[in-house]
């Protein structure tokens, strides 16, 4: 250690670690505890050395405007508690203000339809999730709210398009079909293979009438091939 360091250990230990006779009665508080670990200790008692708030303008501030003193929306100060204290409380706060829409929302929220996608075996081991990629995108102009996913254990190289009319009372054709990408890209990048196969590494819909699906080459070597394709949606 530098003389430099030794001096920074002993000016910390001066300054944070004086008798405090003040402190005596409080059991196991006979020292000024560090300054910024008071404030992390997960405990309702009062910080043994609460922050000067003189001269902070904010409270000044506060203190000298009539209609923010006592106003609702400002969240109460704790100079004498932990941050742990304050977000228990905040916390509670919170949790009070969603309960209420919660109740709301979960109300007025019914099931229109039930589609069986796949069937997974009841045995007690974990069953693989089969469901991915799920995106989801509302066609305003058509009123007509898709999801996109892919089902792992049907086939890799198929997309599911699912749609459903956002008035309950209409009723479409095809609500959900299948888009199977398999070899069609084949002539376009390489005359000579028959054999190429592509995945779907992720879709997202461009716009209301365009699909956009990132392929991979489905094959046993480490340089697999990466496709950026547009689909239309029709």
């Amino acid at each position: 250690m530098t003389q430099k360091d030794i001096t920074f250990v002993a000016d910390f230990l001066t300054e944070h670690f004086n008798e405090a006779p003040e402190l005596y009665n409080r059991k196991g508080k006979y020292f000024n505890v560090e300054r910024v670990g008071q404030y992390l200790k997960d405990e309702d008692d009062d910080l043994v050395s609460p922050p000067n708030i003189e001269g902070n303008q904010w409270f000044n501030f506060l203190k000298n405007s009539t209609h923010l003193k006592e106003s609702p929306l400002l969240f109460p100060y704790y100079p004498e508690k932990s941050l742990h204290f304050v977000k228990r409380q905040m916390e509670g706060v919170i949790d009070q203000c969603l309960q209420k829409p919660a109740d709301v929302i979960g109300k007025s929220v019914h099931q229109a339809v039930c589609m069986s996608l796949y069937k997974t075996s009841h045995s007690e081991d974990s069953s693989p999730q089969l469901f991915k990629l799920p995106f989801l995108w509302n066609d305003k102009t058509s009123n007509i709210h898709y999801v996109l996913f892919t089902i792992l254990d049907n086939s890799v190289s198929k997309i599911h398009i699912l749609r459903r009319p956002t008035d309950t009372s209409r009723s479409i054709s095809n609500g959900i079909l299948a888009v199977e990408f398999g070899n069609f890209l084949t002539n376009s990048i390489n005359e000579s293979s028959d054999s190429r196969c592509y995945s779907c590494l992720d879709a997202h819909f461009y716009d209301d009438e365009t699909v956009t699906v990132v392929l991979k080459e489905s094959v046993e070597q480490e340089e697999k091939e990466r496709v950026l394709a547009q689909l239309p949606l029709s």
